[in-house]
């Protein structure tokens, strides 16, 4: 038997999985990884734990699984897009790395706005600008952070930061990158005009040499091995952005279905043969599956909002997720609870919104408040996808839900009444280390293409369909939810003045 390793880096958990060839999941193991928060919008992790939270999730996953590590036949490895991974020219890391949900570069958004850069760099790369791209980051440490940005050698991503720690080989994945401003999506090429328009263009040396996701990229070195627990010499695909991997691991390998992720970030997108270029979304970028660009719309939050309220409202539910799941059950859909922005680390609205819940009375109860949460990140969930739906011309016929709602009876059936589409959830819990171990099985040659290995490997377990009572009054809540949202865009900028 030959079994795929997984590994998933999110915002806040590091995650390995391991699976046979039908795609069953044999181990996992995951451990929590510490967010820097110096200041307010500044996100950061140290890159030296990241790479030992990965490999203690390998050793955990090979002793657990009984597995031999010759066994296994290779590793892949998805990580959260945006954000900056930096090695200095002498090879090791230039400063803390900085997750996707830091915004201390909104400012040169703005600006970029304003000025016509992003117009000018949409024609090139197909998407808007984020404060947690690379592009925005490498900018504000070229005026912030000089001489950390004079020392760069690679300019990474989480995952391929990652798999150069477990192969020495500095390679930059498609997927990826292509989300990140830096390359051409018509060329699908690194493009230099790119890098002048965001004052930038010293990083084009810096830029490691594009791979794809199924490919071989590297082979686990004898010192990560001693590590980590694997095999010397075991292949190393590409692996992809953690996006890309949900939708591979919840089978999403044609334009028919949608894939929602609620994890950190709100992921809400679909496959397309051709990107959207009328500006109505925020993000075109190259897919998993070459003849497929994603489409997406996506903003830091989703489900970390709940895990918040978790650890410190109801610090004594921490982990017993069926009695969460039982409070939000006990409040009717009908029952008035207060609008909740899900803003804890950023917004999808306006660039200083910040969290609250609105309408809140004596009579409220945590169980209130909790519902309060599910629904709030359902209803951005839902913003996003009305976004998406405007470049479609037909509906998705049908959602696959990965991420810790997906684990969530009443919160799938809430998704699947706010979206007012069908919700289907799979076998696998780790989704994203499945869409790993999937381009693993294809670049060790034992699936002839992605589109097969997901065929075989991903199981549909449930389907749900919209309540249509449940769906009208969530309906009147979504539009509370939105004027709350209109009412409260004056207030950001006076608050950020005081912050």
């Amino acid at each position: 038997m030959r079994y795929y390793l997984g590994l998933d880096n999110g915002g806040t958990t590091t995650k390995a999985a391991l699976f046979d060839q039908s795609g069953n999941q044999i181990a996992s193991a995951a451990v929590s990884t510490a967010m820097i928060t110096p200041k307010p919008d500044f996100v950061e992790r140290d890159m030296e734990e990241m790479w030992t939270a990965n490999c203690e999730v390998i050793r955990r996953v090979i002793e657990e699984s009984g597995v031999r590590a010759d066994e296994i036949a290779g590793a892949a490895v998805c990580g959260h897009g945006k954000g900056l991974y930096l090695l200095d020219k002498a090879g090791i890391p230039a400063r803390n790395g900085i997750i996707s949900t830091d915004n201390r570069a909104y400012g040169y958004v703005e600006r970029w706005k304003k000025d016509g850069t992003e117009e000018k760099a949409f024609e090139i790369s197909c998407q808007h600008v984020m404060a947690c791209q690379p592009v925005a980051l490498l900018a504000w440490l070229k005026d912030n952070e000089p001489d950390v940005y004079g020392s760069i050698g690679y300019v990474f991503e989480c995952k391929d930061y990652v798999r150069y720690r477990l192969t020495g080989e500095a390679k930059a994945e498609y997927t990826d990158y292509s989300g990140a401003n830096l390359m051409n999506l018509h060329t699908r090429e690194y493009d230099t005009e790119l890098l002048r328009l965001f004052g930038i263009p010293e990083m084009a040396d810096a830029l490691p040499p594009l791979c794809r996701a199924a490919e071989i990229a590297g082979y686990v070195t004898e010192e990560a091995a001693a590590q980590c627990g694997l095999k010397a010499g075991t292949p190393v695909a590409g692996g992809m952005f953690d996006i890309d991997a949900c939708a591979l691991g919840t089978g999403v390998i044609d334009e028919d279905k949608g894939c929602v992720i609620a994890g950190t970030w709100s992921i809400n997108e679909y496959l397309r043969r051709t990107p959207i270029l009328d500006r109505s979304v925020k993000m075109n970028s190259l897919f998993a599956l070459p003849e497929y660009y994603l489409i997406e719309e996506s903003s830091p939050t989703s489900a970390g909002n709940c895990e918040w309220y978790i650890r410190n409202i109801v610090p004594e539910l921490k982990g017993n997720y069926d009695e969460l799941n039982r409070m939000v059950e006990s409040i009717p859909p009908e029952e008035f609870v207060p609008v909740f922005l899900p803003f804890l680390m950023a917004s999808n609205v306006h660039p200083n919104a910040k969290a609250c819940f609105v309408g809140m009375t004596a009579n409220h109860t945590p169980a209130h408040l909790l519902r309060s949460v599910y629904e709030g990140i359902t209803f951005c969930h839902k913003m996003h996808m009305e976004r998406l739906a405007a470049g479609r011309e037909q509906p998705v016929e049908c959602i696959r839900l990965a991420g810790g709602a997906a684990h969530s009876r009443v919160w799938v059936q809430m998704f699947a009444d706010i979206l007012e589409t069908a919700v289907e959830t799979v076998a696998a819990e780790e989704t994203g280390a499945l869409g790993c171990a999937i381009a693993v099985s294809v670049a060790v040659g034992d699936n002839d293409s992605l589109s097969t290995a997901a065929d075989r490997m991903c199981t549909v377990t449930s389907r749900v369909t919209p309540i249509p009572e449940h769906a009208e009054i969530y309906r009147r809540k979504y539009e509370l939810y939105k004027k709350t949202i209109s009412c409260l865009d004056p207030l950001w900028d006076d608050m950020k003045k005081l912050m």
